[in-house]
């Protein structure tokens, strides 16, 4: 993780301005900034983004915008993305802690003696990953794009996928390719219970399951959709039911209920009792205060070595070219 901070910058949250969507906007318009949110932040976030959108999309918006200063709200790889994108760019992330779990989960240096071992194999990996990953990889995908960039690869290349093994069991299934899978995973998506999923399906009859690939096999088999979140989001506004069973993270619920008021979502249940577990802990750390202070004191600021940078920056702009 490469971010720089001045210790004295971070203010603790006191002495806020009561309108606090105003100040923001004001601030955005003095810095020139332009504010990417992810499906998965807190709807007052949504709310009041430049752009909303998953991860493909993000770093699309990224790759082209002309705003100054690139507020991110979402976590830490998606706030590395957008630096690669933009090396000149003030790039800021409202708490640094806002990390990933999957990301987590692959670290660089074993993935270098993985990838060692495998010398004949490209790698191509999730954009959840880390900036030093990315730097490591020959394409970057995202689940949106994922089957379409595997599909372009010629069949007797080997391919390394990493990090999520999930999404990479799923790749495989809907390519016929054989892949070697990293065995990484978001904490997130492995937190639904198939049990209480069938469940609900059996009190919800009328329910479409839609489920991201980054669920396990055994949750994405009940399935009625598989999808980004974007394609799930389009998906309840396309299709004729009125009600679904949702298994990503909840904040995506908040846009489709907005699409579609007249529609049921009902957040696909944890392994848990009573938790919180299909909420991304890392994505709820940011809020309107810190995406506040973070534009007020132009800090925590993302800088990247430049090698890094460099050499992450060739696989996203081969994402972008092998997606259009």
């Amino acid at each position: 993780m490469f971010t720089t901070i001045s210790p004295n910058t971070q203010n603790p949250i006191t002495d806020l301005p009561e309108d606090l969507f105003t100040a923001i906007n004001d601030l955005k318009q003095e810095l020139n900034a332009v504010i990417l949110a992810h499906y998965y932040q807190e709807a007052d976030i949504q709310d009041l983004a430049d752009y909303l959108g998953d991860s493909l999309g993000l770093a699309q918006q990224a790759a082209k915008t002309e705003a100054k200063v690139i507020v991110f709200a979402g976590v830490h790889f998606m706030a590395e993305t957008a630096k690669i994108l933009n090396p000149d760019k003030l790039v800021l992330l409202p708490d640094l802690n806002a990390g990933c779990s999957l990301a987590d989960s692959c670290p660089p240096q074993e993935f270098a003696q993985f990838k060692a071992e495998n010398p004949d194999h490209i790698v191509i990996s999730y954009i959840n990953c880390t900036a030093e990953i990315k730097a490591m990889s020959d394409i970057i995908c995202t689940s949106s794009n994922a089957v379409k960039i595997v599909n372009q690869i010629p069949k007797d290349q080997p391919i390394i996928f990493a990090p999520d093994r999930n999404l990479g069991r799923y790749v495989m299934e809907q390519t016929g390719r054989d892949l070697l899978l990293w065995n990484g995973s978001c904490i997130v998506h492995e937190t639904f219970s198939e049990k209480k999923i069938v469940q609900l399906k059996i009190a919800h009859p009328d329910a479409e399951f839609i489920a991201h690939p980054e669920c396990e096999t055994n949750v994405l088999n009940h399935a009625n959709f598989i999808g980004s979140t974007t394609a799930l989001l389009n998906y309840s506004q396309s299709n004729s039911s009125q009600k679904y069973i949702v298994a990503t993270e909840p904040g995506i619920i908040h846009q489709m209920e907005k699409f579609c008021p007249e529609k049921t979502f009902i957040p696909a249940p944890g392994i848990k009792e009573n938790c919180a577990c299909n909420e991304c802990p890392h994505m709820r750390l940011n809020t309107l205060e810190k995406l506040y202070l973070a534009m007020k004191n132009k800090q925590p600021e993302i800088i990247l070595p430049e090698d890094i940078q460099l050499k992450a920056l060739k696989p996203m702009q081969k994402m972008l070219e092998m997606s259009l």
